[in-house]
């Protein structure tokens, strides 16, 4: 009979995945036996002749059939790594990406420019989601005021954990569809989103895990994917404080696209985009 190390079963479950087209089939087999196990991924090797029981393994193979079905590993293991925290999240809400930092860097560098200048700025994210970004941003600089909404009480539930579990200072959650919920029009300095930008037409086309495991809500950005950039910044302005800043994340191909929204609105005075890492226009910087 056969004994399941810890390494034997990595390696089987690596080649598992290979063979089913998973992608990344060895930190894939990582994560998942690391999260079964209750273990730091460190320790697997630590510990790689450790025999696994009836029940570890029973357990293990309930997470492998998932991945086969294409359910991402942040769904299956509840978390994802984001800038520098881990972030909790689940079905309903979308997985944080890479090419959001991007964003969260851009953010930093206009708080970081106004520390220096009195009160404590305020900032709010609309279509918070896991709360990735705005409990990024709080980590770094706590002394700010943080608002966040969503349309959707499953993020807002699962932004909530994640400022409780991450931030010692607060965050003010509110329901809504981006600025309607906004009824004083407060003086924000600043408003960051990700909002849904991906086209009605194309989301049928994006991998499995995506367009049959994460919501259409934070998907689906209309028939050109920007629709909801046009529903913000037609309402934007009457939030943002003189100078103030909004700042989106965009898709790859979208800066043309959002120039020509951006050009219908007097009310704002510039548009800068900033590329991420793997050189795509990713950020647009707005002022108003």
């Amino acid at each position: 009979m056969v004994e399941w190390t810890i390494i034997r079963i990595l390696l089987w479950t690596e080649s598992y995945f290979k063979a089913h087209f998973i992608d990344s089939p060895r930190l894939t087999a990582e994560l998942l036996l690391a999260h079964s196990l209750d273990m730091a991924r460190l320790d697997l090797y630590l510990q790689h002749d450790r025999p696994l029981d009836k029940n570890e393994l029973s357990d293990f193979k309930a997470l492998i059939k998932r991945r086969i079905q294409n359910e991402p590993v942040a769904y299956i293991t509840g978390e994802k790594g984001f800038y520098d925290s881990d972030f909790k999240v689940a079905k309903g809400v979308l997985i944080p990406r890479p090419d959001t930092e991007t964003l969260v860097e851009q953010a930093l560098g206009v708080l970081e420019k106004s520390k220096w200048r009195g009160s404590p700025k305020h900032v709010l994210e609309l279509g918070v989601g896991s709360g990735a970004i705005i409990v990024s941003l709080a980590r770094v600089y706590p002394d700010h005021v943080y608002l966040a909404n969503d349309i959707s009480a499953d993020a807002l539930k699962v932004a909530r954990i994640n400022a409780q579990n991450l931030l010692q200072t607060r965050v003010m959650f509110f329901s809504g569809s981006w600025l309607d919920a906004v009824k004083q029009k407060p003086a924000f300095d600043l408003i960051v989103s990700n909002p849904p930008y991906i086209p009605t037409k194309d989301i049928k086309t994006l991998a499995p895990e995506i367009h049959r495991f994460e919501p259409m809500l934070a998907l689906d950005g209309g028939h050109d994917g920007l629709d909801c950039y046009r529903q913000i910044l037609e309402a934007a302005h009457h939030c943002l404080a003189p100078g103030g800043t909004l700042l989106f994340e965009i898709g790859f191909d979208q800066k043309e696209g959002l120039i020509r929204v951006f050009d219908r609105h007097a009310e704002y005075e510039s548009i800068e985009f900033i590329k991420d890492l793997a050189g795509h226009d990713r950020v647009a910087k707005i002022k108003k």
